[in-house]
């Protein structure tokens, strides 16, 4: 897929990140933007726990060819925290903040990289405007049952039953060692790991409240569930050409859910990389290429 010829850029140009915030509905909404404003663009969604921070090593990778736009959700990163009894943390409301985002800026056409909990976001975006995705970049990101495995069965029983006793067991998630696991776990070299990565996430984590937030988000994620099927009918109908970038030691979002896409994706090209959940970390270089030889 060519989105741009090369000449129309500058790639010997260095591109600063741009730190900024916007309110929308009364929330401010941290963004990183980079790149020129005539390239096209890429919306970079984050996962769980971290923020548009997981991109950070990679947004100076594509900022000579590609307009950049990493949000932080609400709830998350630098972006407004509302009281969890005040404001609905589900992610129907988080892609509401998204959209919000995208139609301030006036991006009309996009590549979406969808990470974790960005793939859900991501994929309702695209429901709402499918002619707007022009590309997809998937990192260890679900669109299908088959790839909600073991690591899921205890969040599965709080969706079905959110009593203290399913609430308690899935508490491990926000704290500091299970945020270091998923950092950590199938990494082969774990040296290359940055920990301010994690300590960072862990202190956002750690503020009063935020663990409530955390907890509705992990029970509304059974909401993307049901609409899996509405995904995929995108994916047929509308065929965006998709790069697939897969930790493929991650325990969370194993290689299972990466192979779905085949069944749907006809112009697709994927790539298991040998690394865990949070691949940009251990593998910024070979994604930054793959994308660039990808899209341009």
């Amino acid at each position: 897929m060519s989105t741009r010829s090369a000449s129309e850029t500058h790639p010997d140009q260095s591109y600063p990140v741009h730190y900024k915030t916007v309110s929308i509905n009364d929330q401010d909404v941290f963004y990183r933007e980079a790149g020129p404003a005539e390239a096209p663009v890429i919306l970079l969604l984050h996962g769980f726990p971290t923020s548009s921070n997981m991109f950070r090593n990679l947004l100076p990778k594509l900022a000579s060819r590609f307009h950049l736009i990493a949000p932080d959700y609400i709830g998350y990163g630098q972006s407004s925290m509302p009281d969890h009894d005040h404001f609905a943390y589900t992610f129907e409301n988080q892609t509401n903040f998204v959209e919000g985002l995208v139609k301030h800026l006036g991006l009309t056409k996009y590549v979406l990289y969808l990470m974790d909990y960005g793939a859900p976001i991501g994929y309702r975006l695209a429901l709402r405007n499918p002619q707007a995705v022009i590309g997809m970049i998937v990192q260890n990101g679900n669109a299908y049952e088959g790839g909600l495995l073991e690591f899921w069965d205890p969040i599965k029983k709080y969706w079905h039953d959110r009593s203290a006793d399913n609430e308690a067991s899935i508490l491990f998630l926000v704290t500091l060692d299970a945020t270091m696991w998923q950092y950590q776990n199938g990494v082969e070299d774990t040296t290359l790991l940055d920990p301010t990565a994690w300590i960072l996430d862990q202190h956002g984590l750690d503020r009063p409240g935020n663990g409530s937030v955390q907890l509705d988000m992990l029970y509304d994620y059974k909401t993307n569930v049901p609409l899996y099927p509405d995904f995929q009918r995108f994916f047929r109908d509308f065929q965006p050409p998709t790069l697939i970038v897969w930790g493929e030691n991650d325990f969370i979002f194993p290689p299972a859910g990466a192979e779905l896409y085949k069944q749907d994706l006809q112009k697709l090209e994927m790539y298991l990389l040998n690394t865990g959940h949070f691949a940009l970390e251990t593998h910024c270089d070979e994604i930054a290429a793959r994308i660039l030889n990808f899209f341009l």
